[in-house]
């Protein structure tokens, strides 16, 4: 059943290593709210860089996304990182439902050198922008998922 497998354009996350994982962190969130993969009262919203975002208070999930944005920020500053795969899955079956693509664009001098950079937070916020417009208009052409689902990374 594997036509029922969605791929989702790649969004791009440009930047630090830190700023990096940061985007792929608020990404997960969205997604895994926006597609009902856990229940809506899981998420709390908070205001970053001026713009409300939703993060999970379940504690699992909310462990398991910082020990994987931890551990994408060491990759990152090692350049050893180039794309990660966020799936869902049914529960029942296993079955891959959707796959959310991320390519990853690190700054080569910051990662050669070891130079650091900074963004300015309106750089950061239209960035941030950028890739939530992306996600939620992907997500409007998204058929419901009518099943218990779960999610699994791919580095």
């Amino acid at each position: 059943m594997a036509a029922r497998t969605v791929t989702k354009d790649i969004i791009t996350l440009r930047g630090s290593a830190a700023i990096v994982s940061e985007f792929f962190g608020y990404a997960a969130n969205s997604i895994l709210y926006n597609r009902g993969v856990y229940p809506e009262e899981s998420f709390v919203k908070v205001k970053k860089y001026g713009l409300p975002m939703l993060l999970t208070e379940d504690e699992g999930v909310k462990s398991f996304i910082a020990n994987l944005t931890a551990q994408l920020s060491e990759w990152l500053e090692a350049g050893k990182l180039q794309r990660i795969v966020l799936v869902i899955m049914s529960k029942a079956t296993g079955e891959v439902l959707e796959r959310w693509n991320f390519s990853i664009e690190t700054d080569s001098e910051v990662v050669e050198k070891g130079v650091s950079r900074e963004k300015s937070d309106k750089e950061i916020m239209r960035e941030i922008q950028a890739i939530m417009r992306q996600i939620a208009s992907s997500i409007t052409y998204l058929p419901c998922l009518d099943e218990p689902c779960k999610n699994h990374l791919q580095l």
